[in-house]
């Protein structure tokens, strides 16, 4: 077992500056990949009259080699955002730079993977079918085409079903396949929109490997997803959308993080040690870590869209979260002095 003792913070560290050049094109800090400014999207009527403002003033930048998690409510403009990364509409207003072009290039195409909400495959076709018609429409050979679809259905983990037609398939197993076909032609972003839906906790992890996976191969993933601890095992950043507005960016480890305490987490120690480090924390050198802790990304999300829709307009950041400001630890209900739990200081 481990002791987890809570302390006041310490004075942060001052920044240390990032070479972002130095890092090199395959690091997450290096070449943009996805440039964003002033997105705005507004969907008209027949008649031409403005019907709803789904997306505003958007900018963001997405870097190589990392995953990138766009999260927002239902209506908070995510699948608008992707689908004009994508090309598939046409921006109100701002512009969208992938891979250096234009949004609107098609030639882009050639280095993008999609996986759609819902997987629109034909039916009548079965796995290895499926693949060699994709890599068709890329101008694979056909032995890259077999290459290739050898290669992802073992990565999906269905290559026991790579001669059922796709009809036959369950849920999960079309969305292994869909998974598949957006990797068909080793593309340098792949956008991921619910990648585990219809997944059983196996899919799902096998899933977060993969991503993982094509993060190590210094590819970049923009995904979406509902399922907020999945974001946070494997996202690098994220960017919370309310109201076709973007409310809070940032790098997961840095908005997780609960500011106002200090976490020390130590090895079992004996009831000695313990008084001991009560009364002088770094008198002992048995400290295995010293971390602040972590909100879930779920309470973050869910406070974000709370604060957004209560102060429309606002955006947020790391240093200025709803609900980040604690009480001064004299205050805190339930601590002594040092910020630790009277229960704790009993065991001591």
């Amino acid at each position: 077992m481990a002791d987890t003792l809570t302390a006041p913070p310490a004075a942060p560290a001052p920044p240390t500056a990032v070479d972002e050049a130095a890092l090199g094109p395959g690091h997450p800090l290096g070449e943009t990949v996805i440039e964003v400014r002033n997105l705005s999207k507004v969907y008209r009527d027949f008649w031409g009259r403005k019907k709803v403002r789904a997306l505003n003033a958007l900018s963001l930048d997405v870097k190589r080699g990392e995953v990138f998690g766009l999260l927002g409510p239902n209506g908070s403009g995510k699948t608008t955002t992707l689908k004009m990364l994508l090309g598939l509409l046409f921006p109100t207003e701002g512009s969208i730079r992938i891979l250096g072009k234009s949004a609107t290039d098609v030639s882009k195409n050639e280095k993008i993977g999609y996986l759609p909400e819902e997987s629109y495959l034909y039916r009548f076709l079965n796995a290895e079918e499926t693949l060699d018609f994709y890599g068709r429409l890329f101008k694979m050979t056909k032995a890259q085409r077999r290459a290739k679809t050898d290669e992802l259905l073992k990565l999906v983990k269905i290559e026991h079903a790579r001669k059922r037609q796709l009809k036959e398939y369950s849920k999960g197993m079309t969305r292994r396949i869909g998974l598949a076909q957006a990797l068909i032609n080793d593309p340098e972003i792949v956008f991921l929109d619910e990648p585990t839906s219809g997944l059983d906790p196996n899919g799902r992890a096998d899933v977060k490997d993969l991503i993982l996976g094509l993060k190590a191969q210094g590819k970049t993933v923009v995904m979406c997803s509902h399922l907020l601890a999945e974001i946070e095992d494997v996202c690098d950043r994220i960017a919370i959308l309310s109201g076709g507005e973007l409310k809070l960016l940032g790098t997961v480890d840095e908005l997780l993080r609960s500011r106002g305490e200090t976490q020390i987490v130590t090895p079992e120690l004996s009831p000695e040690a313990l008084a001991e480090v009560q009364a002088v924390l770094a008198k002992h050198h048995v400290i295995a870590g010293v971390t602040q802790p972590k909100k879930t990304l779920e309470d973050l999300f869910l406070r974000t869209v709370s604060e957004a829709e209560a102060r429309p307009g606002r955006t947020f950041s790391a240093q200025d979260l709803p609900g980040e400001v604690p009480p001064a630890d004299d205050d805190l209900p339930g601590t002594t002095s040092a910020g630790i739990p009277p229960e704790s200081a009993d065991k001591v």
